[in-house]
């Protein structure tokens, strides 16, 4: 971004995942679960969202919101766009449920080719999987420089500086180039809610439907794959110790010690 750069073209990325007291129940193979749930806009996508409109709001321009997944995740785009997203992107199929974060990464590429953006913003990660990893990968398919855990992002004259949550209370002033990709640390900004103005102005915005068959040579085979999921079983066991009180500490100090190891 050069100085005369005015305006702000950002892309978030957004996931549909099961709602969080959604009863889950796993299906027949085992390797996921069934699709007889309730489904919600992932969390930490939503503060992803949200950080994008306020810097379009602060320096003018556009933010899209691009998801993939099967028809009903285009509820994830109508809520993202009574907010105030501009338009949307759905890479629609039910096999897009199936890919690992790689080949996510690589359909949204895809996807995105004959677009310029300025920036990427993905959530820190899903609610679902919880694998970090599709913002980072999309960064180095891309070709551009990345940052994670994002609190604060300030336009520069010749990009943006960044602050980073680090461990222990410890934060990382970055400053970088555009374009780049930002994964957002949840909590950054107070979340709106869609207006009934804005539930109604999303319906005439438009929503761009990318195939499948459209992406499908930029997409290989998974390299990551859960092989099976299972509810743990619950055990209980208690054991009644006797004796005087200071035999009894001893005896306790004895077990948290050399059979629990918590001491």
């Amino acid at each position: 971004m050069g100085k005369g750069l005015t305006v702000l073209k950002i892309l978030v990325c957004m996931k549909q995942v099961p709602q969080k007291d959604a009863p889950l129940k796993l299906n027949e193979s085992g390797a996921w679960i069934r699709e007889d749930v309730s489904y919600e806009v992932n969390e930490p996508d939503a503060f992803a969202l949200e950080e994008a409109l306020r810097q379009r709001e602060k320096h003018k321009g556009e933010v899209a919101v691009i998801t993939s997944g099967p028809a009903r995740a285009q509820q994830v785009l109508r809520e993202a766009l009574a907010k105030g997203a501009d338009r949307a992107i759905h890479l629609e199929d039910n096999a897009f449920v199936g890919l690992d974060a790689l080949n996510t990464a690589k359909a949204f590429a895809a996807a995105i080719k004959d677009e310029k953006y300025d920036l990427i913003f993905t959530g820190l990660q899903s609610d679902d999987y919880g694998y970090a990893q599709t913002g980072v990968i999309l960064a180095d398919l891309l070709g551009w420089p990345h940052a994670t855990i994002i609190m604060q992002i300030e336009k520069t004259d010749t990009g943006i500086r960044v602050k980073r949550e680090l461990e222990a209370g410890y934060f990382q002033f970055v400053d970088m180039p555009l374009p780049a990709v930002l994964t957002i640390q949840s909590g950054i900004n107070k979340l709106r809610y869609a207006t009934l103005i804005g539930i109604k102005q999303a319906k005439n915005k438009p929503i761009r439907k990318v195939t499948l068959a459209e992406v499908q040579s930029a997409i290989g085979e998974n390299l990551q794959k859960i092989e099976r999921l299972y509810v743990p079983q619950k055990t209980k066991k208690t054991e009644h110790i006797e004796g005087p009180p200071a035999e009894i500490a001893k005896k306790l100090v004895d077990k948290l010690r050399n059979e629990l190891r918590v001491l």
